[in-house]
């Protein structure tokens, strides 16, 4: 059962995808996903929307899966919520790997997440990202980095999100958890509202390709950013106020204005890599 594997090992095996490598084994994130789902579901009632957006994309292409990030309890819904079909690579600071003596890292590394350096420029994670995406894996992103209003950092958009897309040749899909910050906040008990998981509408990297290129990830993951902000909070993108949620960030509302990127469903990208597939067949048999 793969009792002993260190989580190196882990880190750079497949779960779940289309890969024929030998996979991290099952049985670690089968019982945790019963045991927390089912906890889950009965304090708070959680269901999810939209949740063909994701599931369309099975087997078919890797997806780099974007939320925004208010509660510690997002990760774990970023999980469940893919979870039995499919699984979610979750890309997750350093730090977290070391807790109780490596024991929360291996409890991460057994459903699939992976740490990544804080602050830098990662090549181990970007690498270890990209293969996972090309091996039609799925790989969570929280672009924020950090729990916003959990600590004195300024919220900043990190572009990486978009740069993995695409080294990984895959869409994004926005995300959000709603209503976990109402958990537990400063000075108040626990409380159990009902959660609400929300998949958007997948992007695409190469639709930011009229603008300059040193602009066109951060701007793609701003947009991504948007797009999850807008749906914790029912509203359009166009209504999201990003400069007073990233104060010290790059505002592309004018230019999104001036220039909309293309609206695309799973299907039409699941259809689009089917019909580039056959045509390459087709080509290679001639």
């Amino acid at each position: 059962m793969g009792l002993f594997l260190s989580q190196e090992q882990m880190w750079d095996r497949p779960l779940g995808g289309t890969s024929t490598d030998k996979q991290i084994p099952h049985w670690a994130g089968n019982l945790l996903f019963v045991l927390v789902g089912g906890l889950c579901k009965l304090l708070f009632r959680y269901r999810v929307d939209n949740r063909q957006s994701l599931r369309g994309f099975k087997d078919k292409t890797g997806v780099v899966v974007v939320c925004n990030h208010t509660s510690f309890l997002d990760v774990v819904f970023i999980y469940l919520a893919a979870r039995p079909k499919q699984w979610v690579r979750l890309m997750g600071r350093e730090s977290l790997f070391d807790n109780a003596g490596g024991l929360l890292g291996q409890i991460l590394t057994r459903v699939g997440a992976f740490p990544v350096k804080r602050d830098s420029a990662d090549r181990i994670a970007i690498k270890r990202a990209a293969r996972m995406l090309k091996n039609d894996e799925l790989v969570g992103i929280l672009p924020e980095g950090t729990r916003r209003g959990k600590s004195n950092r300024t919220p900043e958009i990190h572009a990486g999100a978009a740069f993995i897309a695409k080294m990984g040749h895959a869409p994004l899909l926005p995300m959000t958890v709603r209503n976990a910050e109402l958990v537990k906040q400063k000075g108040q008990r626990i409380r159990f509202p009902k959660i609400t998981v929300e998949y958007g509408n997948p992007i695409l990297v190469g639709d930011f390709d009229f603008l300059p290129k040193d602009d066109r990830l951060e701007a793609c993951t701003w947009y991504a950013m948007r797009e999850c902000f807008a749906l914790s909070l029912n509203c359009a993108p166009e209504a999201v106020d990003m400069m007073s949620l990233f104060p010290g960030g790059r505002d592309f509302t004018d230019i999104f204005r001036e220039h909309p990127v293309p609206m695309h469903t799973t299907e039409e990208i699941v259809a689009s890599i089917e019909g580039a597939t056959k045509a390459k067949a087709e080509k290679e048999a001639k």
